[in-house]
């Protein structure tokens, strides 16, 4: 969906990837050995993530900016979207679901909640 709008539209597409980095770990103290190794997986997913649309946006002459940043989701992408003047987000519904959703919030929600530009959210299609 971002990819056609900014298309149609002649805008740029900026991608964007956080990685959820936890304030602090319950019982796990300082220097937690296996949150540095998972934070740095996660960084190098989301530099592919990232680096795979910005090729799908290039094939079809879209201007991409993308970045992967450490920090809370629902306050990096807002943080983002204003540093960059950005005039629209858009962003997936899917993600958690039921009980873990009503225990742990929504990104989604949050930034729909509070975000000042507009936010378009997307429905994914379960996948087959």
């Amino acid at each position: 969906m971002a990819l056609n709008l900014a298309e149609k539209h002649d805008a740029t597409l900026h991608v964007l990837f956080i990685v959820d980095q936890p304030v602090s770990v319950s019982g796990a103290g300082e220097g937690f050995s296996g949150l540095d190794s998972l934070l740095e997986a996660l960084e190098e997913e989301g530099h592919e993530v990232t680096g795979e649309i910005a090729k799908q946006a290039e094939e079809r002459d879209i201007e991409t900016t993308a970045a992967v940043r450490r920090g809370n989701p629902h306050d990096d992408i807002l943080n983002y979207a204003e540093e960059q003047g950005l005039d629209l987000i858009v962003i997936g519904t899917h993600g958690r679901t039921g009980v873990k959703r009503a225990l742990l919030g929504s990104v989604t929600e949050d930034i729909v909640r509070h975000s000042e530009i507009p936010v378009l959210t997307v429905h994914r299609a379960p996948e087959e």
